[in-house]
């Protein structure tokens, strides 16, 4: 990992010379999430990796929000002299590509909203305040066990101990006094990117799986419906976490989707 001017530990990957697509990880994870990803893109593009803010190698910042989130990506493409990228955002990262593409639309070449969420029914969304209130008081650990729940399926996890190991470990490594911080702005910060005016413009590609209960289909199509041309795309038998699940499945279609509207 390297080091950019303001501390955020990031990666390149690919040909420096072609498209940049950045990929944003979600909340409590790191940028080894994209772990099964990076080896799909790099051969056709330039693959941005990077600690978000309070996460991994990347330190916290005071009272964050989604706006600092999206500038932090700002600065380190500035740093990295590149003016234009695609994002690729997970969960928590697909709020953050949001908000970037409403605060840099001409930086923004394309979207792909990765299992995030949209507005939420009372009940979800006293759900996800409640796990922000268990987190600030218990930390992280509170929360990990019933969070590789929702993010894998139940035969998945039975069949791959490790790879439930290295997920526990990173949700683990979170600075107890900050992570709340950051699941907060995950649990009250969609009103602000809902209904984006002026719209989003970019091709997007909104994908989810059709177990994930808590950022489920419903809220893909919520999305879409509010970004013209939009595409969707619903993983089947996929909870929280296809990307490392059934990498395939995911790279696939995103693969073809970049390479499409990239020009590559």
């Amino acid at each position: 990992m390297r080091r950019a001017a303001d501390g955020t530990a990031y990666a390149l990957q690919g040909h420096r010379e072609a498209p940049l697509v950045v990929l944003i990880h979600g909340l409590g994870l790191t940028h080894a999430v994209w772990e099964h990803m990076i080896p799909a893109l790099a051969p056709q593009f330039c693959v941005l990796t990077y600690d978000m803010l309070g996460h991994g190698q990347t330190r916290s910042q005071a009272q964050p929000d989604l706006s600092a989130l999206a500038a932090q990506l700002a600065r380190l493409m500035d740093e990295l002299g590149r003016t234009q990228a695609a994002l690729v955002g997970f969960s928590l990262g697909g709020m953050i590509a949001r908000r970037f593409a409403q605060d840099y639309p001409a930086r923004t070449t394309a979207l792909a909203i990765l299992h995030s969420p949209h507005r939420r029914t009372d009940a979800a969304q006293a759900a996800i305040v409640a796990r922000v209130v268990q987190a600030q008081g218990q930390g992280p650990s509170s929360t990990v066990e019933a969070a590789l729940q929702r993010w894998f399926t139940d035969d998945f996890r039975a069949q791959n101990p490790a790879m439930m190991d290295k997920v526990r470990g990173w949700v683990l490594g979170n600075n107890p006094a900050t992570y709340p911080d950051y699941y907060r702005i995950l649990a009250t910060g969609i009103d602000e990117i809902v209904a984006p005016n002026p719209p989003i413009s970019c091709p997007t590609l909104v994908v989810t799986g059709d177990e994930d209960y808590g950022n489920g289909p419903e809220m893909t199509f919520a999305i879409a419906a509010e970004i013209a041309g939009a595409q969707t795309l619903i993983l089947p038998g996929l909870r929280h976490m296809a990307l490392m699940q059934d990498p395939a499945l995911t790279n696939t279609p995103l693969l073809a989707f970049l390479t499409k509207v990239l020009h590559v």
